[in-house]
């Protein structure tokens, strides 16, 4: 910015400059563009920008290459109110709808990024995602009427592991791209509780049942409430985080996850 000015204070000192003077300002412009872009493609000899799910060289900044925006599994479950996602709710919660974005298969694209995101600090796929989601269930009427997007809770300790609430991080993308409320402490894990990964449903559910508590039942009465989480596979924790928001007054909850496991 000051190699700017002392250019533009060298060469428009007059009223009859004003043609030279703004071509100056384009030139300065282009030349800082191509210095720009010159970095960028020194910076990426070394660090290389690779897309997140495969690996591949990407040619813009973004998590995923073009490829693998229409190559990962979509499951397209946000255009029904009933689908292969609420089913597994039925006769448990009531719910008036909810979806994942992709399925979670075993050596998949989709679990490169839920590994990276949990485990590996690339917060920016949590965000990015919730970006990308938040656009199509924003042109869908269930979702259009939602008024706060919730996270499931990590416990203070998990999360001082982690360093971040992976869900918190998709819930923000989908708060920004869709227009409304991120709220992340109306409710909270107050149990420390074992990772959910080879239990049963009934063992999950158990696990996780007396785990949350709102923390400002008058602030969300009435309200329609997305629940989001990162991989719904039995649904348990969602289920035990969903009996809270529900026992609060004309409440209505939805649910959103990342990926949904078979």
């Amino acid at each position: 910015m000051v190699f700017r000015f002392v250019l533009m204070r060298l060469f428009c000192y007059s009223g009859a400059d004003v043609f030279f003077c703004c071509s100056i300002s384009n030139l300065i412009a282009t030349i800082m563009l191509i210095i720009k872009r010159a970095a960028e493609a020194f910076l990426n000899l070394f660090y290389p920008n690779l897309c997140l799910a495969c690996g591949e060289q990407l040619v813009k900044n973004d998590i995923l290459c073009i490829r693998c925006h229409y190559e990962l599994p979509l499951t397209a479950q946000y255009t029904q109110l009933e689908n292969a996602f609420t089913e597994r709710f039925w006769g448990r919660i009531n719910i008036v709808t909810g979806a994942a974005m992709y399925y979670f298969l075993k050596e998949s694209r989709v679990r490169n990024l839920i590994h990276q995101l949990k485990y590996e600090g690339k917060q920016n796929i949590g965000f990015r995602l919730g970006e990308l989601f938040g656009k199509q269930l924003v042109l869908m009427e269930a979702y259009q009427k939602i008024d706060v997007i919730i996270p499931v809770p990590l416990h203070s300790l998990r999360k001082r592991e982690r360093g971040y609430n992976q869900s918190a991080l998709f819930a923000r993308g989908l708060a920004r791209s869709m227009g409304k409320i991120c709220a992340e402490d109306l409710i909270k894990r107050v149990e420390y509780t074992d990772t959910q990964t080879l239990k049963s449903r009934e063992a999950r559910f158990k696990n996780v049942e007396n785990a949350f508590e709102v923390t400002d039942k008058k602030k969300l009465e009435g309200m329609r409430i997305l629940l989001v989480d990162d991989v719904m596979t039995t649904g348990a924790t969602l289920e035990a985080c969903g009996h809270y928001l529900l026992a609060i007054p004309k409440t209505e909850i939805l649910f959103v996850t990342i990926a949904i496991a078979s």
